[in-house]
């Protein structure tokens, strides 16, 4: 299955969102979601399950704490990384058992692989901000492989 990794959208659906998660399944976003705008456009690309980060407000009913699920026997965990206060993937690690950590809040693209795990931040996909370059990522998952690739996005606005 191929999944599309979306974090740090602070409002903002960038044009070229739709390019770079052409033929995704599903969509996951890790959080800083910046309104029900931004989920609605995103459904109309794949099925959406979204977090909510430290900008967004807790309890909206579009957005959850965590998502934890299983996807070819594999699980998956996403949240926002700001509950671990400067989230690594050491804190990731060590904190969630999941095979796949999917975190944001850094805005700092990085794919790391621990064995035969892996944390993915896929970057911010909203406006530009700590002069890092808008990204998301691509998850694929079969029951024998979990791969991840960064997408970089235009570094417009």
């Amino acid at each position: 299955m191929r999944i599309g990794l979306i974090a740090d959208t602070h409002g903002l659906v960038r044009s070229e969102l739709f390019e770079a998660l052409a033929g995704v399944e599903y969509l996951l976003h890790a959080g800083d979601v910046g309104g029900r705008a931004v989920l609605k456009e995103l459904e109309t690309i794949a099925a959406l399950r979204a977090v909510y980060g430290n900008v967004d407000v807790p309890g909206d009913p579009y957005l959850e704490p965590a998502v934890h699920l299983e996807v070819e026997g594999r699980t998956i965990h996403v949240s926002h990384g700001h509950e671990l206060g400067r989230p690594t993937p050491d804190k990731l690690l060590s904190r969630y058992d999941a095979d796949v950590l999917v975190f944001g809040h850094t805005h700092r693209a990085l794919i790391h692989r621990e064995g035969d795990r892996l944390v993915i931040n896929p970057g911010a996909a909203g406006p530009r901000r700590f002069d890092v370059q808008p990204s998301v990522a691509i998850l694929d998952v079969t029951r024998s492989t979990l791969d991840a690739r960064i997408v970089w996005l235009t570094a417009g606005r």
